[in-house]
């Protein structure tokens, strides 16, 4: 989506891009206005902008009065631009900017994502940014209109198959009416009758003992829930948790009673729907492997088992299409029936042959519809007609308020200052969001040792000034604590950071790190509506962490590094890698490091043959195990990261031959900033990169050319334009010292270089 923004804003540079996120993150970069609001606030904003087109006549009151209603107890709760900008520490002339360009451009279109929905006040968030376009009748016309953009893949094919607690199939709720109609269609009586309960107060029922097995697909929630150490006990105590997945080892398959091979994206058969309600086919590519198979098998077989084969026998995926395309018309708008949407009744006879060929349509596709029209209507309420019983759209009266654990803001302690012990909330905000190359919870994006070479471990990003007051610098390790748990994550210094807030990465898990798991600190509150949990804001604690040695390990295969007090795994491609440190307060604390290492290597490595390297004065430890076929294992351990090889030249280790010279390795050069890997998909590193920008590629275009960076998927491309923009204010700055003082320079460089290259022989 963003390389469709940007590539619009290039053939119109006329549009306006608008960015609402409390970071500058790399999207802002095309921004011709960042609002870099409080956590939280974002209700504040919209419902402001109604009482600003209030304020200023920018309302359409023809389409108000004609087509909706409610407007009235909306505008009521809107607050004005002073409230608004108290709440969202914003300028009021901030507001007015955003303001007066959504009241004066009409092709608006505002697209949104977790930072609006996971919130315990979500729904009301997503109704102020709908009374805005539905108040400026900015709503199913060409190029406007609120847009959700949903956190999961087939998000609109889930609900039309009733994959949400509050629902049942095709697009019913739990009336009465839709109750009956489901027992006639299925002739049984056994139906629900009452919504369910949604992800996390399924959670508490199982904590309770109410809920005594459960059944878990495609997810791994003791990553992706709150308060997630509080999950994994209710699950430990549950009396059956069966648990379908892809990936054999994950934080929720720990926990199953029984373990059940699902088949994996490329292994399915079926079919998906994207926003614009349009029906795909997804077609296997790979042949399902072992024992594994689809969830809907599975279920027919367990159904079978219970007893109920006969009212589960599917033959395959178009079987259960026909099934689920016939449900969406039944007794839809007809004798006298309330009308859905949602009716693909038209593809209810789909043979098995038509169904393997299926193109992609769009809904709605009602019987009385020839199945070789197109679809349905391309835009949804062009005529200004709404799903609802007066046919008009609803304001929802929205009174914002910010997040509960939203308390006043004080400063952060000077330094040197006793750390705040655990529970205790100094004023520190936590935001949790992703990263650019990983998915969800890491389960099979992190087994791509491709998608680790940008971002390998997790981290805390906060302001340089922050940093200093907590007592850190770039790289070291920080408790991040609150009464929920901790975490104790890598140190990322981002002067584009809000200060009195940090942010961290939310995909890490047990698997791949030993305090990553950031919901372990985010507080089971949901939204009364939706059941969306609270998900980008935590009060926290900061306490710095004192390492008494670092250690970089590659090996070939996995080894148990639980012993250390901090460790992230991160597979290669010849193996892994390991990033692992030992710490004052940790359980080694009282032994002296490279004895301790040493003996831990002992038994790791008894089979192997060895060269290794001590200099205790320096503690400095370095290790290449080897057999024949090879080194097997290589260590590197100093008491600071800055001596320690880059990740790359970790990697590389692995395919070094072992001859007379392979000690010349044990020389383990620095880690090197400029090794980090920006463009994952052509694989071009930082410094490649510089190089080129000093050479003249000074667009991201040229560098497109030069090195292929940024030409493939486009992720890279925000990284990309800082990296040139950053490079040639360097280079300026450099040119200047060198035409003002041309006899300084020459000298002191090279005894930076000497210095360097003495430390590091």
């Amino acid at each position: 989506l963003y390389q469709r923004i940007t590539a619009a804003r290039a053939q119109r540079p006329g549009m306006k891009i608008v960015v609402i996120d409390p970071r500058r993150s790399p999207t802002c970069d095309s921004a011709d206005l960042h609002l870099a609001l409080a956590p939280g606030s974002d209700a504040f904003i919209f419902s402001g902008l109604l009482h600003f087109l209030q304020q200023h006549g920018h309302l359409d009151t023809d389409y108000i009065a004609e087509h909706t209603e409610g407007f009235a107890d909306s505008l009521a709760c809107a607050p004005d631009l002073a409230t608004v900008a108290r709440n969202t520490a914003l300028s009021e002339t901030q507001l007015n900017d955003f303001y007066q360009c959504f009241a004066n451009t009409e092709k608006t279109l505002t697209f949104y994502s977790q930072g609006i929905n996971q919130s315990a006040t979500g729904t009301d968030k997503c109704n102020a940014i709908i009374n805005c376009h539905l108040a400026t009748g900015r709503i199913g016309r060409p190029g406007m209109g609120p847009f959700s953009i949903t956190g999961q893949p087939n998000a609109m094919g889930g609900r039309e198959v009733g994959g949400l607690a509050n629902q049942l199939a095709a697009h019913m709720d739990f009336t009465p009416d839709n109750v009956a109609r489901l027992r006639r269609f299925w002739h049984s009586d056994r139906v629900a009758t009452t919504p369910g309960l949604k992800a996390v107060d399924m959670f508490e029922a199982i904590a309770r003992g109410d809920i005594k097995a459960v059944w878990i697909m495609a997810t791994n929630p003791l990553v992706s829930l709150p308060d997630s150490d509080r999950m994994r006990q209710a699950l430990q105590r549950c009396e059956l948790v069966v648990v379908s997945d892809c990936i054999e080892k994950t934080d929720t398959t720990a926990c199953a009673t029984v373990l059940l091979p699902a088949a994996g994206w490329g292994e399915k058969d079926g079919t998906v729907t994207n926003s614009e309600r349009c029906i795909s086919r997804q077609r296997a590519f790979l042949p399902l492997p072992g024992e594994a198979r689809p969830d809907w098998w599975m279920l027919t077989e367990v159904a079978a088992r219970m007893g109920y084969g006969e009212h589960f026998n599917y033959t395959g995926a178009a079987a259960i299409f026909r099934e689920h395309a016939a449900l969406s018309g039944f007794e839809n708008g007809r004798q006298g029936g309330p009308r859905r949407l949602f009716d693909i009744s038209a593809l209810a006879d789909l043979s098995d042959q038509n169904y393997a060929d299926f193109q992609p349509r769009r809904w709605p596709l009602p019987a009385t519809q020839s199945d070789s029209d197109e679809g349905g209507p391309r835009r949804l309420f062009a005529d200004k007609r709404f799903f609802t019983e007066s046919g008009r759209a609803h304001f929802i009266a929205v009174t914002p308020v910010l997040p509960a654990a939203a308390v006043p803001v004080a400063p952060l302690a000077s330094p040197g200052t006793k750390a705040p012990r655990p529970g205790t909330f100094p004023a520190m905000i936590l935001n949790t969001g992703r990263v650019r190359d990983q998915w969800h919870t890491m389960t099979r994006s992190a087994r791509s040792p491709r998608l680790l070479q940008h971002i390998d471990a997790p981290y805390v990003a906060l302001h340089p000034q922050d940093a200093r007051q907590v007592g850190v610098g770039d790289g070291d390790l920080l408790r991040v604590h609150n009464d929920q748990g901790g975490l104790v994550l890598q140190v990322k210094l981002d002067d584009a950071q809000r200060r009195n807030e940090v942010f961290v990465p939310i995909h890490w898990n047990d698997q791949f790190s030993s305090h990553g798991r950031v919901n372990r600190l985010l507080a089971a509150r949901t939204d009364p509506w939706s059941g969306q949990p609270e998900s980008k804001f935590a009060r926290v604690a900061l306490s710095p962490v004192e390492t008494t040695c670092w250690v970089h390990l590659t090996c070939r295969s996995a080894v148990d590094v639980s012993q250390f007090d901090y460790w992230v795994a991160v597979p290669t491609a010849q193996g892994w890698r390991y990033q692992l440190a030992l710490t004052r307060d940790g359980q080694h604390g009282a032994a002296e490091p490279l004895q301790w290492l040493s003996a831990w290597l002992q038994a790791l490595s008894q089979t192997y043959q060895k060269i290794e390297f001590i200099h205790s004065a320096r503690s400095d430890y370095r290790a290449l195990f080897y057999t024949e076929a090879g080194i097997q294992l290589g260590v590197f351990a100093r008491p600071g990261r800055e001596h320690l090889p880059a990740a790359r030249q970790m990697e590389e280790l692995l395919q070094q031959p072992v001859d007379s010279q392979s000690w010349r390795l044990l020389n383990g050069p620095q880690a090197r900033h400029d090794d980090r890997l920006v463009c994952s998909c052509h694989q071009v590193a930082e410094g490649a990169i510089t190089g080129a920008i000093r050479a003249g590629a000074d667009n991201q275009e040229e560098l497109g050319r030069r090195l292929r960076c940024g030409t493939q998927c486009g992720s890279c491309i925000p990284e990309l334009k800082q990296l040139i923009r950053r490079t040639l204010a360097e280079k300026e700055v450099e040119e200047t010292i060198h035409a003002g003082t041309p006899s300084v320079i020459p000298e002191a460089r090279p005894s930076i270089r000497h210095s360097r290259a003495g430390e590091s022989s």
